[in-house]
């Protein structure tokens, strides 16, 4: 990117050593890892009365049980991954856990659970966010996928900013949300008490049932609609991978701003779907089987209906609906800290790409960030950004790293108490090891029941997904591993080569030639030779006149090529020369004329560049391009000229 537009986009760059200026206090921790959490109660709840509408009217009395039964799990995994903020300060989460106590394959499965599970977090939350508005403004639904592949560009530009930038701005739409969500809840609760309940504008809707509402098929159904309200938990791991960016106590910091997002999202989750249940909020899956629902109309969100029936078209309504979008929007946030930060981490092990590893001018790491950009865009469009289709998407990966981390701190407290002899320590020790033994159960509980639930919808894409980006790592990691083995000087060093043969490629007399000349005799080559390939004869036979009338003390080689090809005959030339004396090498000489613009390398040809693409694979060939920047003035007028080389 030209240098004035991304100072523009991202700021200036911030050295290395202010790095600790960017550490996170809790308050804007809170909004930069917690907003996916947070966010996840605006529509949690409307997922399980959809599903639960699947049985028509019938089974919509279950929905208190089974938000009971989500808001238990919350407490759990809250509970467990306290655990884990204090035994790995170092962060990584469920990838660190695993890998120091339940080995390499455990650790890459979570790794790669996780990741799958960012992607899908960027595209769930910013279509979730771009649906509460066009739940206010049903115009905007046929432009959907445009805006929320939009608000994924912003977000990637405000995360390549840096956290703690990101951080402030994030922290409105965040902390509004909250005060939008308990503001509604405290007028619900006023009118409910003094005897006016609010009614949902869906209160009066029928549904078609779809699916028996009697013995295995209801059980099934409820337990669907469980794993889809469990949505609810997604990003309450992403405090745990980024300890390290809190301030310090970090550990405690971290602990204390987990505990906060649970007390907050169990509140809110559990007032939103208690105040849908009095307000009789009726949805379906499929939108004709609303009976009531007038043709042709959009149907609303659980929370839009309810910010509808507790406050009207007034300004109130217009700013709960403003701050959800925002806050789902901006949910998104949580995996553009999370997946950078475990790429990073899984880059420095081998096992992804060396460039996810490094931080960026703004001390962000802003491969992984755009990398997650781009991927999320990807699945927007390929969805069509509908939320119903990618939540049956979400949450496998969630539950995947829940239990697998969780197993992992229970071996991890095991392997303390056979050190600790500590009496106060050793119960500590317990009380941890009982509480991530229970969040080690109840989520592999949850992780089967929404494979058996999801996977005909959708889920067994992220089945798919998941191995094979397991696969992916684990080849990174041998590629890596046979790189560093090559590259592993023999005990008896490098052997020297017995000749070097020179070879400057010409296909012009001009200044980068003449100054490739005058490097490869600087060089002392045991041959120089200068090398032409006829592509066409006329300017070949110019060549030649300009060559002898010049007086160039280097003879010129030529190569027919009846094919008008340049590369095949120089790598034939190569090897003919390698085939002679195989203990020589080859050093290639390429001129290269540079200009001033990016634009204006669009209007010359790259030969060069695809010559030496070949070049470096030809073992016992070295090659050197010999650079001629143009906007440079040579002085002209003497014997030697810039670059020509000294007449003997």
């Amino acid at each position: 990117m030209p240098d004035l537009p991304k100072r523009i986009l991202v700021g200036r760059p911030v050295s290395s050593d202010r790095l600790g200026e960017t550490l996170l206090p809790k308050y804007l921790a809170l909004p930069v890892f917690c907003s996916d959490p947070l966010s996840s109660v605006a529509y949690a709840t409307e997922q399980i009365v959809l599903v639960l509408g699947l049985g028509g009217l019938a089974l919509l009395h279950l929905t208190a049980w089974v938000a009971a039964g989500v808001v238990a799990l919350m407490v759990i995994v809250v509970a467990s991954y306290r655990q884990t903020c204090h035994a790995y300060p170092t962060g990584g989460g469920a990838y660190a856990v695993s890998r120091a106590n339940l080995g390499r394959s455990a650790a890459l499965v979570a790794a790669s659970a996780l990741l799958v599970d960012y992607v899908l977090t960027v595209a769930v939350s910013v279509v979730a966010g771009v649906a509460a508005i066009t739940s206010a403004v049903p115009a905007l639904v046929p432009h959907a996928v445009a805006i929320s592949s939009a608000f994924v560009l912003v977000l990637c530009v405000m995360n390549l900013r840096g956290v703690k930038e990101s951080g402030r701005v994030f922290a409105l739409p965040t902390y509004g949300f909250v005060l939008s969500i308990a503001a509604l809840l405290a007028v619900g609760a006023w009118r409910a008490a003094s005897g006016h309940p609010v009614l949902a504008e869906s209160a009066s809707y029928s549904i078609v049932g779809t699916h028996r509402t009697v013995g295995l098929l209801a059980v099934f159904l409820v337990l669907r609609a469980f794993a889809s309200g469990c949505t609810a938990l997604t990003g309450v791991e992403a405090i745990s991978n980024g300890v390290p960016s809190f301030q310090p106590p970090k550990s405690r910091n971290a602990a204390t701003t987990l505990l906060v997002m649970g007390v907050l999202a169990v509140l809110m989750f559990a007032g939103i779907t208690a105040l849908a249940i009095t307000a009789r909020v009726h949805m379906a899956e499929d939108p004709r089987n609303l009976i009531g629902l007038p043709a042709g109309e959009a149907q609303k969100t659980a929370l839009a209906q309810l910010a509808t029936a507790v406050f009207g078209r007034s300004p109130m309504f217009y700013a709960v609906q403003a701050f959800t979008a925002g806050i789902l929007v901006l949910a998104a946030n949580t995996a553009f800290n999370g997946f950078p930060a475990l790429a990073s981490i899984l880059a420095a092990d081998g096992y992804l790409p060396k460039q996810l590893a490094r931080r960026g001018d703004r001390l962000v790491f802003s491969n992984g960030i755009v990398l997650l950009a781009l991927l999320a865009v990807a699945l927007i469009a390929a969805f069509g950004a509908s939320v119903t289709a990618l939540i049956q998407l979400y949450i496998i990966g969630v539950f995947v790293s829940f239990t697998l981390s969780q197993l992992g701190m229970v071996r991890h407290w095991g392997k303390r108490l056979l050190v600790i002899r500590d009496r106060a320590g050793r119960r500590s020790m317990h009380r941890s090891r009982a509480v991530n033994a229970l969040g080690a159960v109840a989520t592999a509980v949850v992780l089967v029941i929404v494979l058996l639930t999801k996977f005909v919808h959708g889920a067994w894409i992220v089945t798919i997904a998941m191995p094979l980006l397991y696969l992916l790592m684990c080849s990174i990691r041998r590629h890596y591993d046979r790189v560093a083995l090559r590259l592993t000087p023999a005990p008896d060093g490098v052997m020297l080569p017995s000749r070097v043969h020179a070879v400057v490629l010409v296909s012009k007399l001009h200044t980068p030639t003449l100054r490739a000349l005058a490097f490869a005799r600087a060089t002392r080559p045991d041959t120089l030779t200068a090398l032409t390939v006829q592509t066409n004869e006329d300017e070949t036979q110019q060549l030649q006149r300009e060559w002898a009338a010049r007086e160039v003390p280097v003879s010129l080689t030529e190569l027919e090529s009846p094919y008008r090809d340049v590369t095949k005959p120089v790598l034939d030339y190569v090897a003919s020369v390698l085939r002679d004396s195989p203990r020589d090498v080859v050093a290639v000489f390429i001129p290269e004329y540079v200009v001033r613009h990016w634009w204006e390398h669009l209007l010359h040809n790259q030969s060069a560049l695809r010559l030496k693409a070949r070049l470096l694979f030809q073992p016992g060939v070295m090659v050197i391009s010999v650079p001629a920047q143009l906007w440079i003035d040579y002085p002209s007028g003497s014997a030697q000229r810039a670059g020509e080389p000294v007449r003997q």
